[in-house]
């Protein structure tokens, strides 16, 4: 166990938590203003059913910490776990040794000090808005030609070091805009990065490897959507296989180990791991470099020999109890209630967004099982994502392999908190893994391989059906 970590350390920082006597930055406080009757708001309303974040009236305001707020049946006995997980994915992380010992073991090498650095109050991260802006909210991930990790540089390179040690590269962006013209004339600008890496701290690597970047994803429901069974998640896949059109999603197959039987990818941008825990411990390792009981090493090389030369923070360096808070925290970030869901106008776009088949792989609803965490089981929820791996057509492709899937393959990513993007991120959010896209629209655009045929559908659309759409998706 890491020094001075265990469990009465815990206690103790719960107790200062709960209290207000913390000397950690302040941490983000649930909102505590009276809940509407949710009794009157219609079951859309509710994305994650009796986990969904109320307070605010969800046909007014938008706010910032929309994110950040507990599942609304979690027991009061809960809460303060909630808020320990909240303080250590919130505040930085330090090198080793120090005097902080709750929160040291940093790097050397890694791409972020906090989880709050990528996921944006608890929201998606951004990309560099130009040439000159550095790496701030997502990771860089990096590949040979055959698309598997790098044996120097590994899967993803860290372009931040502590003092004493050289980031793996420096990377930044060009950005190429052009116009995509739809069947009634109507043009919309779209842009594609274009990632260059140079400064290489190990070594200059062969000319045909690969540089992409991923932003970090919304935190919000990732409890409840660990909790929908997996055979209703292999039954859907089931079915789109049995369809000779597309789409034909299928499961990521995760192999546990050699006496134990696969499990199903549910997270991450191409559904590489298959719980919160094991989701929330593989970004400690490979963002943060902080190791724990279930990744034992980092995303160091064993040629990047400047890794041994740094103090660690224990042997791992993350405490099971912490660790456990923070898993706790993630699982428990309530998805906020929609708005405008009996509107005409959004009404309708729902319509089209179904008839022209958006809703054949962003999946609508789904029930949690019923032996799930107790206030996470037997709650009818609205992801809009089916969890499956999707071809997306080779101008999403990012040359990088992950297990069974490859460059242009990635999970269909949940729809539920869209319309906060802009308000919780700020103006440089972006949608889609890169973050490339601007608007809804430029998203949609982007679709292909299987979605090809939903993107043209919407693309022939009136001008004023297209406006219905986006507006159903900015209403989520």
């Amino acid at each position: 166990m890491k020094r001075g970590c265990g469990t009465a350390l815990f206690a103790g920082l719960l107790l200062s938590l709960l209290t207000g006597c913390s000397e950690d930055a302040p941490v983000r406080h649930p909102s505590h203003h009276a809940p509407p009757d949710v009794t009157q708001l219609p079951a859309k309303a509710l994305p994650g059913g009796d986990t969904t974040f109320v307070n605010r009236n969800p046909e007014n305001r938008r706010g910032i910490d929309d994110f950040s707020q507990p599942s609304a049946n979690l027991p009061a006995s809960q809460r303060g776990t909630f808020a320990v997980g909240n303080s250590f994915f919130t505040n930085a992380w330090v090198s080793a040794p120090a005097s902080t010992t709750a929160r040291d073991g940093l790097g050397p090498l890694y791409s972020a000090a906090a989880c709050q650095d990528c996921h944006v109050r608890d929201g998606r991260g951004h990309p560099p808005p130009h040439a000159d802006a550095p790496i701030t909210a997502g990771i860089v991930t990096f590949a040979s030609a055959s698309g598997e990790a790098h044996p120097v540089y590994g899967g993803q390179l860290q372009t931040r070091a502590l003092p004493g040690a050289a980031p793996e590269a420096r990377v930044r962006v060009q950005w190429q805009t052009f116009t995509e013209s739809l069947p009634d004339g109507t043009e919309i600008a779209v842009r594609r990065p274009r990632w260059q890496a140079d400064q290489w701290g190990y070594g200059e690597p062969e000319s045909d490897t690969r540089v992409s970047f991923r932003i970090a994803p919304p935190m919000i429901g990732l409890g409840l959507l660990e909790a929908i069974d997996t055979a209703a998640i292999e039954a859907e896949a089931a079915r789109q296989q049995a369809d000779p059109a597309p789409p034909n999603g299928r499961v990521h197959r995760i192999a546990r180990s050699d006496t134990e039987a696969s499990t199903v990818g549910r997270f991450g941008w191409k559904a590489t791991q298959p719980t919160v825990h094991a989701q929330s411990m593989k970004a400690f390792a490979h963002d943060l470099g902080i190791t724990s009981e279930l990744f034992a090493t980092d995303e160091c090389t064993p040629a990047q020999r400047v890794c041994q030369d740094f103090p660690n923070g224990g042997n791992p360096e993350l405490s099971i109890d912490i660790g456990e808070a923070v898993v706790f925290y993630a699982r428990h970030l309530a998805p906020p209630a929609r708005r405008y869901v009996d509107r005409p106008d959004v009404v309708t776009g729902e319509t089209l967004f179904t008839r022209i088949g958006c809703a054949a792989c962003h999946t609508p609803s789904w029930t949690t099982a019923k032996d799930a965490e107790p206030s996470l089981a037997g709650q009818t929820i609205w992801p809009y994502t089916d969890l499956l791996l999707h071809d997306m057509g080779e101008g999403l492709a990012d040359g990088r392999r992950e297990g069974a899937a490859g460059p242009r393959d990635w999970r269909t990513p949940p729809l539920w908190g869209l319309g906060h993007t802009t308000p919780i991120g700020g103006a440089n959010a972006g949608y889609l893994h890169d973050g490339r896209a601007r608007t809804l629209a430029e998203a949609i655009l982007w679709h292909g391989g299987e979605a090809q045929a939903a993107r043209d559908a919407w693309a022939s659309l009136s001008a004023t059906e297209r406006r219905k759409v986006i507006r159903f998706l900015a209403a989520l």
